[in-house]
């Protein structure tokens, strides 16, 4: 089973890049953030041909986050589960339902920004951080095979930027930042990149200035967290780098996991 997460930069902004990467990459499941869109205006229509089920927790020009299965999904959540009282459209999880394989949870999320820092954008950061690192905790007490993906606006370690130094103040490198995702792997989850190969360079975000794609200025900060059940069936990761080198990109690219 192929599953992904790909932080798109608005959806009908992007609508043909992203996909022509559907039909290249073919997920079995894929989470979408930042699709910039309320429910109605997502173009389910287009996706539901090419056979998926989708799910959607949108919100007007910001944010915003969709699910997409070829196989039936229950128990879908729309926002995170202990934070009701978040007004941002940053979560979404279901249950993915194969018919020949065992079920599988998947939560897709668009972790805040945070800058600037300190302040009360950062302060929603972390209390964020700590809503995540709740329910990952929860669902570890199910003892199921689940995957935390998405844009964690997360930089992990000094390997995951270009220049190190010059990202030191921001929020998503700061070492609170950093402890609080540590703090999630701790718990028992795997970064399916890094348990892969632990000294890769790959990035996942460029930013559209300053010529950030064609100097390789990048980071990493879309991940995929798996569940020690999860863990135990994994067989490949991969970054799609070429999307980003495509016409009207997004600035981040897809990242995916297949299990076994």
């Amino acid at each position: 089973m192929k599953i992904a997460t790909f932080n798109v930069n608005s959806i009908n902004a992007r609508l043909p890049r992203i996909l022509e990467w559907f039909d290249h990459a073919k997920p079995d499941v894929a989470v979408l953030q930042e699709i910039k869109c309320i429910d109605e205006k997502f173009p389910a229509g287009p996706l539901e041909d090419r056979g998926y089920n989708v799910a959607v927790h949108g919100q007007k020009s910001y944010n915003g986050v969709a699910f997409l299965s070829k196989h039936p999904i229950e128990d879908i959540q729309r926002g995170l589960p202990g934070n009701e009282d978040d007004e941002q459209a940053r979560y979404i999880e279901a249950l993915v339902m194969p018919t020949d394989k065992d079920p599988i949870r998947v939560g897709g999320l668009y972790l805040p920004n945070g800058n600037p820092c300190p302040g009360p954008k950062y302060d929603y950061k972390l209390d964020w951080m700590d809503h995540l690192h709740a329910r990952a905790k929860e669902l570890l007490s199910y003892e199921e095979a689940f995957i935390l993906a998405g844009d964690y606006n997360v930089i992990p370690q000094e390997e995951d930027c270009y220049d190190p130094k010059g990202w030191a103040q921001d929020a998503l490198f700061l070492p609170e930042t950093r402890n609080k995702f540590r703090a999630l792997l701790n718990l028992g989850l795997t970064d399916a990149f890094r348990q892969t190969d632990p000294n890769a360079i790959q990035y996942t975000f460029w930013d559209y200035q300053r010529g950030a794609w064609p100097k390789d200025h990048g980071i990493r900060i879309d991940h995929l967290l798996l569940s020690p059940m999860a863990a135990d069936r994994l067989e490949n990761v991969g970054v799609d780098q070429q999307e980003r080198d495509k016409e009207k990109p997004s600035d981040h690219v897809p990242i995916w996991v297949e299990l076994a």
